[in-house]
């Protein structure tokens, strides 16, 4: 006979219960990091692959010649082809891998089999919205890289093709890195891979932030304009599980990437994860198109509509953004609201509109739950109303969000 729980384990159901309530619904979440899951992909997360394990690899043991570590994975194995096969085809390339454990992962996977140690490297630097991760002490430190930066305009992240392009002519790297957190426009992709490439050079592509957006058409094909790789994570703009994946269109790279995951980068890869990556893989190509118009609309409305109550809105002379993120300028912020973007994102928080504390907002997961851009007027009102005056606007915030109670596009 079982007892009750101890109180620790009742304390920990009940702090789960919370979180999904609030989350789920109580607020709106405006974060560029994070999207929701359909019913289906977070089944699958929670299915008997959860605790399971698959090792596919050719090796020999004992003079025996095998192809897997494990018996028992006949379904797990034809998961992750499906998988991989319906990346490929969904980043119009002809190898992918959806191994990586993320999208941080996905980089080392493709960056220590491809990019020699003492190489040098283009990445855009985090002080002109770059991925804090290529920066000199993180991922080129473990991999002996020297780092160079690819310039942007600071404040936008804007790359200029002629400024890339001088600066690979001049800088001769091994690699051109592609990749930002603050990730408003596509890259100038044509021109930096074709000159990129005149010196031997690589050019990948993390596309983290937009990986959604690529998926539906709607951001830039970074295979069709001269990437050699492109990678990211999985639940950004991304609506899937928290993971990566990788997608090529040279078997010759492939080769080397998908040689050195086991072992060296990873081991397990999860394949509850991978079931319900492969899932909203298939959700993306019946409605991804109408979702990445949904998103990208939805922001440049969110980016309009706040200027338009004089909220300090970025890049308002290029239409705000062609992505999911619109960005608060952060010196203007404080100087206009008396208070910087951290402490703007305290006050929302506490109203139930959840942004990050750098100034970005995120409008990937309203446009699951079904706000258009017609919706962005309010939420704008919202957010400086709340924001800006510190005006209580919880009770409006929990009761429109009540509209909301399932996803779309599914």
């Amino acid at each position: 006979m079982i007892g009750p729980r101890p109180a620790e384990e009742q304390r920990l159901a009940r702090l789960v219960r919370a979180h999904n309530r609030w989350r789920g619904r109580e607020v709106f979440n405006l974060l560029p990091s994070e999207n929701a899951l359909s019913p289906t992909a977070r089944r699958y997360l929670g299915s008997d692959l959860a605790g399971r394990y698959t090792l596919p690899l050719q090796s020999v043991f004992h003079g025996e010649q095998i192809d897997n570590s494990y018996a028992g994975t006949r379904y797990a194995d034809q998961i992750e082809a499906l998988a991989n096969a319906a990346a490929a085809r969904l980043f119009h390339g002809r190898f992918a891998s959806t191994k990586p454990l993320s999208g941080h992962i996905a980089a080392l996977a493709v960056l220590a089999p491809l990019v020699p140690r003492r190489s040098k490297i283009l990445a855009i630097p985090p002080s002109e919205g770059g991925y804090d991760g290529y920066a000199p002490g993180y991922l080129p430190a473990v991999l002996d890289y020297l780092v160079r930066p690819l310039p942007a305009r600071a404040g936008t992240g804007i790359v200029s093709a002629e400024e890339a392009v001088a600066e690979i002519r001049r800088e001769r790297p091994n690699a051109v890195l592609l990749g930002q957190s603050f990730f408003l426009f596509p890259y100038p992709l044509r021109e930096i891979a074709e000159a990129a490439h005149a010196q031997e050079a690589l050019v990948l592509y993390d596309a983290s932030h937009v990986l959604g957006l690529v998926a539906g058409g709607e951001f830039q094909d970074p295979l069709a304009e001269g990437a050699d790789v492109v990678f990211g994570s999985t639940h950004k703009s991304f609506p899937g599980p928290q993971g990566g994946l990788l997608v090529t269109d040279r078997e010759d790279l492939f080769a080397q990437i998908d040689g050195a995951l086991v072992w060296r980068v990873l081991d397990n890869a999860h394949w509850h994860r991978i079931a319900a990556l492969a899932q909203t893989l298939l959700e993306l190509e019946r409605w991804g198109k109408e979702y990445a118009q949904t998103v990208v609309a939805n922001a440049q409305a969110l980016g309009r509509a706040l200027a338009d109550r004089s909220a300090p809105v970025v890049a308002a002379d290029r239409g705000f953004t062609r992505s999911h993120q619109v960005h608060l300028a952060p010196e203007e912020l404080r100087r206009q609201w008396g208070i910087g973007p951290g402490a703007a994102a305290r006050r929302w928080e506490k109203q139930g509109l959840i942004t990050d504390l750098v100034g970005r907002l995120g409008t990937a997961e309203v446009a699951r739950l079904g706000l258009v851009p017609v919706d962005m007027d309010r939420l704008a009102d919202l957010l400086v109303r709340s924001g800006r005056d510190g005006t209580s606007v919880r009770s409006e915030v929990r009761s429109w969000r009540q509209q909301f109670p399932r996803l779309k596009f599914l």
